[in-house]
């Protein structure tokens, strides 16, 4: 979870703050943990914490409390300098490379199912993950908790305009792969082996027509049981994922 504090960005939970570690320590300026917490998973962050030469102060839990803002801190509280992420699509786009993979999500208002969205995008190496303003959850303590520190590394872009923000994607490069059940084609019939921003919708109403129109292709997921859709968070992670396998694929027949 994250807020902020004192012009400082707030961590909170040990998700949140063992990806701050892991990734920037450095930019930890203040750690604080439950004082009454002796157990297994704490030590491993305290140790986690000493390897990076971050100290941890001891605290109590109204203390606690206070900072984390009334957000679930499970008894870690760091206090952080902000992460240079991109801040805009423009520095985004300012990165295109044969590895890049976006994420356009199209009216996810759950922000459970925004978190989670983007704790996959992260694990699938995404580079961003990009919203519109309206119509859409926003990064919200629920939604950095269901991230599960993905937040921390990954940026999250709301734009005005998802339709002109696909037009920009496309001019830069970046092939828009729409992912709709009624789609001709699977997704395992798509080249995903270049630049790839994937757009998917909300559970149920999918893609609205105007981004399913400004998609270079629609494909859909094959789904051989009895149910017609799958959570978005999940969808997600079929998606990236496919697009790994494939270029893992290419990468290994340029290498014969």
């Amino acid at each position: 979870m994250s807020g902020r504090e004192g012009g400082k960005r707030v961590v909170a939970g040990f998700h949140a703050v063992t990806a701050r570690l892991r990734h920037a320590p450095e930019s930890i300026e203040a750690l604080y943990v439950d004082s009454s917490r002796r157990d297994g998973r704490m030590q491993q962050l305290l140790d986690r914490a000493d390897a990076a030469g971050v100290r941890a102060t001891a605290a109590d839990a109204t203390r606690l409390q206070r900072l984390a803002g009334g957000s679930n801190h499970q008894g870690v509280v760091a206090l952080c300098r902000e992460l240079a992420l991109a801040r805009s699509l423009d520095d985004l786009l300012g990165q295109v490379d044969p590895g890049t993979l976006l994420l356009l999500l199209d009216g996810v208002t759950d922000p459970r199912n925004l978190g989670a969205c983007m704790r996959t995008a992260e694990a699938a190496g995404a580079q961003g993950v990009i919203v519109p303003r309206d119509r859409s959850a926003s990064l919200t303590p629920v939604v950095a908790a269901a991230a599960a520190g993905a937040a921390e590394s990954l940026p999250l872009i709301a734009v005005t305009n998802l339709a002109r923000a696909m037009d920009e994607i496309r001019d830069a490069g970046i092939w828009i792969v729409g992912a709709a059940a009624e789609a001709e084609r699977s997704l395992y019939e798509v080249d995903l082996s270049g630049p790839v921003a994937w757009a998917l919708g909300a559970e149920g109403p999918g893609l609205r027509r105007l981004t399913r129109d400004k998609c270079d292709v629609l494909a859909r997921i094959p789904l051989a049981g009895q149910i017609e859709s799958l959570n978005v968070s999940v969808a997600t992670g079929v998606c990236l994922f496919e697009t790994l396998r494939q270029r893992a694929c290419a990468a290994r027949s340029t290498v014969r």
